[in-house]
């Protein structure tokens, strides 16, 4: 009977330290916070085929702890917070919000950013030396369907690529990395964009290599947008896109 009872109290005493560990290590896990106070329509917590569940999902195996936050962003908000992802938002920040934002990579914070619409995001980018086009990319190389949607195989050698021939992008804009950016992903050389909106290839329209992914520091922080917020829904996590969410986990917690 003491042997029974002594074998039930080691064996509690493995499964709290078993639990213990495991809140530690839980604790001690990277903080991903999307922001979602911007008028977001595609959401972390929400199951649907243009939702952002199965992101959160990839992130959580990749060990990080993942939240969203509704209210304005401040340095009270991203105190604590190892990574800020701000995807699609139809509503801008307001100026002290970026003001937030600005310190907060210039302090070591990473960000990702995805554009939905660009006006939103403007006046972040601004702040980080970016710009976007003011009309949607067109292809005529690696279409998927329509012309809007399409595959980008113009990938640097950097991290968030590791593994990867190509992704795919449903609706992307360009991005101009100005003086501080690094463009890490391009369309083909014959992609176009409908400056004159008629909505066919004429001889108003712009035809080149746009960027579509551009990273860049700022202070000891670091950020990295992209040109469409798609690409990361439930729906188009194919297999190169989700490898492209596995590997941007890593580059969020910053290993």
């Amino acid at each position: 009977m003491a042997m029974s009872k002594l074998m039930y109290i080691k064996i509690g005493i493995v499964v709290l330290l078993l639990w213990a560990g495991s809140v530690c290590a839980a604790e001690n896990e990277p903080l991903v916070l999307f922001d979602q106070g911007h008028g977001q329509r595609f959401l972390i917590e929400e199951t649907g085929d243009l939702q952002l569940s199965k992101l959160a999902d990839i992130m959580r195996t990749q060990h990080l702890t993942v939240a969203s936050t509704k209210q304005p962003l401040s340095d009270e908000v991203l105190k604590n917070v190892s990574a800020l992802v701000i995807s699609g938002p139809f509503a801008a920040l307001r100026p002290e919000e970026v003001d937030a934002v600005v310190r907060y990579i210039e302090r070591g914070g990473r960000l990702a950013a995805m554009l939905h619409i660009g006006p939103p995001l403007l006046g972040l980018l601004s702040r980080l030396d970016l710009d976007h086009s003011n009309a949607v990319l067109h292809e005529r190389q690696n279409i998927i369907d329509v012309d809007t949607n399409f595959r980008v195989t113009n990938l640097s050698k950097s991290p968030l690529f590791s593994g990867m021939t190509h992704f795919s992008l449903y609706g992307a804009w360009a991005l101009d990395p100005g003086a501080r950016g690094t463009v890490l992903a391009k369309t083909s050389p014959e992609a176009w964009a409908d400056l004159d909106g008629n909505k066919v290839l004429s001889k108003g329209d712009a035809v080149a290599a746009f960027n579509v992914v551009i990273s860049g520091n700022l202070g000891t922080g670091r950020f990295v947008v992209f040109g469409d917020d798609a690409i990361f829904q439930n729906r188009y996590l194919d297999e190169n896109n989700s490898k492209l969410a596995v590997n941007l986990s890593v580059w969020l917690a910053g290993r």
